[in-house]
């Protein structure tokens, strides 16, 4: 399986961006890290940077596509945050979510986990087939059949989370319960609130299948996120993974 990834951050209308993303590859591996600092916590910055850092160092001392392996990272993360909180008071509070893929290209597998609401979607033949389930009051008021799914986008609570990195009692992760067989024409999509409130799935889709290569759909959907966000609008970031067969 040979890939293209392609990462996109960007501060939106705010003076500082509080999105952190990366990823590392080997001959055998690829993993992918992506964190928002939840907005309205001092230190949200630090804490998405720290989230990002810490779980692809995980990966680098243990280059290990695996449910165990993708949970540990995100304990890595959660750890990293709370041991920086107990070093500086003002960091005390901060929190991040975070969305980790782990792509074996050996095998053509992949496992993800995630926590609190940057997402996760995964589209084969430009359709949608695997998407991440918020961990948010509103995902909770939406499955229980009080809201509208249309409403995740458009409350003002949208942003109350029911998990995040930076606190034990509330490490929720979800892990993918099985490894997904991938095949040539798979994509990934990893992205924070601030793109998917502004690009909805059927753009996402629409979007996909009228570019031609990773960084031309990353493109098209920051286009989207300008032309329907506003001034002041939060930060948005997004990795994008193309699979494909070797050349």
């Amino acid at each position: 399986m040979q890939l293209e990834i392609i990462v996109m951050s960007k501060a939106g209308g705010r003076a500082v961006n509080e999105d952190a993303c990366g990823f590392w590859t080997t001959p055998e591996a690829c993993f992918c890290a992506l964190s928002d600092g939840l907005g309205g916590h001092f230190g949200g910055d630090v804490a998405s940077k720290l989230a990002v850092q810490h779980a692809l160092d995980w990966f680098r001392e243990t280059p290990e596509c695996s449910i165990r392996a993708v949970e540990a990272s995100l304990r890595a993360s959660n750890s990293a945050i709370m041991n920086e909180q107990q070093r500086d008071a003002r960091l005390k509070h901060m929190r991040a979510t975070a969305v980790i893929l782990s792509i074996d290209t050996q095998h053509s597998e992949a496992v993800w986990g995630h926590i609190g609401d940057s997402r996760l979607y995964c589209f084969r033949e430009g359709r949608i087939v695997e998407q991440t389930r918020d961990h948010s009051v509103l995902q909770s008021m939406v499955d229980a059949g009080y809201l509208q799914p249309s409403e995740l986008r458009t409350s003002p609570n949208r942003s109350k989370l029911l998990a995040a990195l930076g606190n034990d009692e509330r490490f929720n992760a979800d892990i993918l319960p099985v490894a997904f067989p991938l095949l040539p024409g798979d994509v990934f999509l990893l992205c924070t609130d601030g793109l998917w409130e502004y690009v909805e799935e059927e753009d996402m889709e629409r979007t996909l299948g009228a570019s031609v290569s990773a960084s031309d759909w990353l493109k098209a959907l920051e286009s989207c996120v300008l032309s329907r966000g506003h001034e002041g609008q939060d930060n948005y970031s997004a990795i994008a993974v193309w699979c494909s067969n070797p050349v």
